[in-house]
C-alpha cells in the first residue's frame, strides 16, 4: 500500500497532469487556459534554441553512451582477471557511479576543468599550453567525460556477464588457437551482447535526461553549446514559469526516448544472442 500510494501520486499523478498542462499556457501564476496544440507548433516553427536543445542533447548522448559503455567493458574485462586485491579494485571503480551524479562532484569537475584547474596544470607539466575545456569547442566534450567518469553501474553489469560466460567455450578456442581478438569479438561479445543491449538503453536514457552536469559545469553555455534539453525545461519552467510549455517540451523529450529505445529493440533483433535463441 505505501508503494502505490507513492507512485499514483508522486508519479502517475504528475506524470498526467504535465500531458494535460501541455495543452494550456499554465504558468502557476493563474488558472491554465487551454491552448490546444499551441505550445507543440511553437516549439518547431518559432521557438530556435528548442532545436538547438534537441541537437545538443542528441550530439551529448552520441559521446558520452558510447564512450562509457567502451569504457566500461575495458574496465569490466581488466577486473576480470585474477589478481591479488581484485575486490578492492571493484569497488574502488565502482563508487565513481554512486558519486558522479552530485551537485558536489559536477562542481568538482568544474574546478578541475577551469583555464588554471588541476588538469590544465598537469598538462602544462607535459610542457602543453592549457586547454579551454569550457570553451565553444571543448565544453560539451568536457561534461561528457563526466558522464563517461560515472562508468561503475555498467561495469558491473559487464562484469557478471564476463563471469557467466562458460569456461568451456573459452577453453575450446583455446584449443583451436583461436587469437585473444577472435575470442573476444566471435565469443565473448556474443555471449554478453544482452547486457550491452541493456546498458544501451538505460545509458542512452540517462544521457538524453541530463541536466546537472550541464547546468553546474557551464550553465548551458558558452553560447548555448551545451543547452541541453534539461537545461532548457529547467528554465522556461523555473526562470519564466511558462510550466504549460515546459510540459509540452517534456513530452516531446518522452517521445524521442520512446523512439530511440523501440529502435534498439528492434535492432537487437541483429546483434543479440541469446542462448535459448529466442529474443524480446
Amino acid at each position: 500500500m505505501p508503494w502505490l500510494v507513492g507512485f499514483l501520486f508522486l508519479q502517475l499523478y504528475p506524470f498526467l497532469s504535465s500531458l494535460v498542462y501541455s495543452f494550456t499556457d499554465y504558468s502557476m501564476m493563474k488558472a491554465p487556459n487551454w491552448v490546444g496544440l499551441g505550445n507543440y507548433i511553437r516549439l518547431f516553427t518559432v521557438d530556435t534554441e528548442f532545436t538547438n536543445s534537441m541537437k545538443v542533447t542528441g550530439l551529448y548522448a552520441l559521446i558520452s553512451v558510447p564512450a562509457k559503455l567502451a569504457f566500461a567493458l575495458l574496465v569490466a574485462v581488466i577486473l576480470n582477471r585474477k589478481i591479488r586485491g581484485i575486490n578492492f579494485y571493484r569497488t574502488a571503480y565502482y563508487l565513481p557511479s554512486i558519486l558522479g551524479g552530485s551537485v558536489a562532484v559536477s562542481a568538482l569537475w568544474k574546478i578541475m576543468f577551469m583555464k588554471n584547474g588541476i588538469i590544465n596544470t598537469m598538462i602544462g607539466c607535459l610542457g602543453m599550453g592549457p586547454v579551454d575545456w569550457v570553451g565553444p569547442g571543448m565544453a560539451l566534450f568536457t561534461i561528457s567525460l563526466l558522464q563517461v567518469w560515472q562508468f561503475g553501474s555498467s561495469m558491473v553489469l559487464f562484469l557478471a556477464a564476463l563471469k557467466n560466460i562458460p569456461g568451456e567455450l573459452l577453453e575450446a578456442a583455446a584449443v583451436d588457437e583461436a587469437g585473444k581478438t577472435y575470442t573476444f569479438f566471435k565469443i565473448t561479445l556474443p555471449m554478453i551482447s544482452p547486457i550491452i543491449f541493456f546498458n544501451l538503453i538505460m545509458q542512452s536514457i540517462n544521457a538524453l535526461q541530463n541536466f546537472t552536469s550541464a547546468f553546474v559545469v557551464t550553465n548551458g553555455g558558452p553560447m548555448k553549446s551545451t543547452y541541453v534539453m534539461g537545461m532548457k525545461l529547467y528554465t522556461d519552467a523555473f526562470n519564466y514559469f511558462q510550466m504549460g510549455y515546459a510540459s509540452a517540451q517534456s513530452w516531446v523529450l518522452f517521445a524521442v526516448i520512446l523512439v530511440l529505445t523501440a529502435l534498439i529493440f528492434k535492432s537487437s533483433d541483429a546483434w543479440v544472442y541469446y542462448e535459448d535463441g529466442g529474443n524480446f
